[in-house]
C-alpha cells in the first residue's frame, strides 16, 4: 500500500502505548482513525491528539473480553464505509511461574491477546479483501518467536498470533492486500510499568533502559510494514539478536534459559509435591 493518505484504519488498544502511537503515526500520513480502547479516558484523549493532524477519527470504548461487544462494536462501525487496515495492537502481560497464575488471569491474557485479534480479523477479512487496497497487521513481540522463563502463557499468546498472522499471509496475501506480524524487542509502554493492566506474579528483573525502544520507533516500523508489504518485521537490534541466536543456535538458548534456574531454587517449592 504505497499511498495511505485517504485511507481508513481500525487501530485496537490506541488509547497508550504502542496502539496510540501507531494510530498518532496514520494520522501523520493523512488516515482517518477509528479507535478502539477499554480505557475512556485516555481514549478520548488520543481522540484529541489525533485530530490535531486534520484527519477524522473515531473512539469506542471496548472490552475486549467480552466476544459480543466485540461483534456489536465491528458490526456497528463497518457494517457501511470503508475500512483498509487493520492493526489490532491491544495486549497484556503476565510474569511468573506459571504454577502461581490464577485461571483468570491467563483466560484474561489469552482472550485479549490472542482470540480477540482472531475474532476481529476474522470478522473484518471479507470486508479487507473486498477493498481496493488492504492491509492486516498484528502486534505480537520478540516473546512469540524466542522462549524465555516465566512469560508462559504471553509467550502462547504471542506465538499463536505470529502462526495466525503468517497462515493468514498464505491463504491471502496478494498484490493488493498485505498482512504482517510486527515482533518488537522490549518497549517502554505502561505496560510493564507497576500499576499497568499486566498482572506481575514475582519480581521482575532489572534490564538496563538502553534496551528499550520507544512507541514510536515500533509505529515507524509499522507504518513501513504497510507501506512496503512485509511480513515478519523485528523491532530493534536486541530482537535481531534474540531472533538469530534462536534460529541458528537454539541448544544455546535453552542452555541459557535452563542456567538462570540455578539461582533461583528448586521447580517446586520444598513440602510441595
Amino acid at each position: 500500500m504505497k499511498i495511505l493518505r485517504g485511507r481508513t484504519a481500525f487501530v485496537t488498544g490506541a488509547a497508550s502505548g504502542i496502539g496510540r502511537a501507531i494510530a498518532v503515526a496514520l494520522a501523520r500520513e493523512g488516515v482517518d482513525l477509528v479507535i478502539s480502547d477499554i480505557d475512556a479516558i485516555k481514549l478520548a484523549q488520543a481522540e484529541q491528539e489525533i485530530k490535531q493532524h486534520g484527519v477524522k477519527v473515531t473512539g469506542v470504548v471496548c472490552d475486549l473480553l467480552q466476544p459480543e461487544e466485540i461483534t456489536k462494536m465491528l458490526d456497528g462501525l463497518f457494517s457501511t464505509g470503508p475500512l483498509h487496515i487493520l492493526v489490532n495492537c491491544a495486549g497484556i502481560a503476565l510474569y511468573g511461574q506459571q504454577r502461581n497464575v490464577a485461571d483468570s488471569d491467563w483466560r484474561r491474557l489469552m482472550a485479549i491477546n490472542l482470540l480477540a485479534p482472531i475474532q476481529i480479523t476474522t470478522h473484518l477479512i471479507n470486508k479487507l479483501a473486498g477493498a481496493e487496497e488492504a492491509h492486516i497487521v498484528n502486534m505480537s513481540s520478540i516473546f512469540g518467536l524466542v522462549p524465555v522463563r516465566q512469560l508462559a502463557t504471553y509467550q502462547a499468546s504471542k506465538y499463536g498470533l505470529v502462526g495466525f498472522t503468517l497462515a493468514i499471509r498464505n491463504d491471502y496475501h496478494r498484490k493488493n492486500f498485505g498482512v504482517s506480524v510486527i515482533c518488537p524487542g522490549l518497549v517502554k509502554t505502561p505496560m510493564v510499568e507497576p500499576d499497568g493492566p499486566s498482572r506481575i506474579y514475582s519480581k521482575l528483573p532489572k534490564i538496563p533502559a538502553s534496551l528499550y525502544t520507544t512507541p514510536e520507533r515500533v509505529a515507524e516500523a509499522t507504518v513501513d510494514a504497510i507501506k512496503r508489504d512485509r511480513g515478519l518485521v523485528l523491532v530493534t537490534l536486541l530482537a535481531h539478536v534474540l531472533w538469530r541466536l534462536n534460529r541458528f543456535f537454539p541448544g544455546l538458548v535453552d542452555l541459557l534459559n535452563r542456567e538462570g534456574w540455578r539461582s533461583r531454587g528448586p521447580i517446586i517449592p520444598p513440602g510441595e509435591t
